[in-house]
């Protein structure tokens, strides 16, 4: 090897090295640049990616005014028109319950009251999906024009504890449990305040008012 090759080699060690380090500069330039431009972007309420929209607002679905119930709603929230649209007799009844439930430690919260069809149409519909079919999803959810929610007869109560409070003590006001497979679903049967609950049917569909 001669002596001119050692230094060849450092020169173009040199150029290598001085590509790479210009090379990262401008890959570092572009990232800044690119983040310079987002950070402003992402911090504006009208740059919000599609994704962090509610799904409610993505699939248009209907609220607080069609009987959608907002989270620790009370059966005393009477602007809340789920629970200012229940059948007044059912209502009083219902806050007779939840003040003694309260005696006893457990809240009574209104998961789903009153609803107007195109609500009661949209869970069915949801119900349908989720179910795979019609039939199955009958067990759980009724049609806009048998559904005791529509009407304003019915409220469904939770957590699970204040279901299960209703169940045990509801017909000392005359609240009922109707479906076995909906311990939070709760109907205004008077009748009950001196000869107990009817018995239960085991879903909606034995019920012959969703035969309608």
């Amino acid at each position: 090897m001669s002596d001119s090759q050692p230094a060849r080699l450092t020169t173009r060690r040199i150029r290598i090295r001085r590509i790479r380090v210009a090379g990262l500069l401008v890959v570092t330039a572009a990232i800044a640049a690119a983040l310079g431009y987002q950070l402003p972007a992402s911090s504006s309420p009208t740059a919000t990616a599609p994704i962090d929209v509610p799904r409610s607002a993505q699939r248009g679905a209907l609220g607080e005014a069609d009987g959608a119930v907002p989270a620790r709603t009370t059966v005393f929230d009477d602007d809340i028109p789920g629970v200012a649209n229940l059948d007044s007799d059912l209502l009083g009844a219902l806050r007779q319950a939840a003040t003694d439930a309260a005696d006893d430690g457990v809240e009574l919260y209104v998961d789903s009251g009153w609803r107007s069809p195109q609500y009661q149409q949209q869970l069915l519909r949801e119900a349908v999906s989720n179910y795979g079919s019609k039939a199955e999803a009958a067990r759980w959810v009724a049609t806009p024009n048998t559904s005791a929610h529509v009407s304003g007869a019915a409220v469904d109560i939770g957590p699970s504890n204040a279901a299960a409070w209703l169940s045990e003590h509801g017909a000392d006001y005359g609240l009922c449990q109707i479906y076995s497979n909906e311990p939070w679903h709760h109907e205004l049967r008077p009748q009950a305040i001196d000869h107990g609950c009817p018995p239960e049917y085991p879903d909606p569909t034995h019920d012959p008012r969703t035969q309608q």
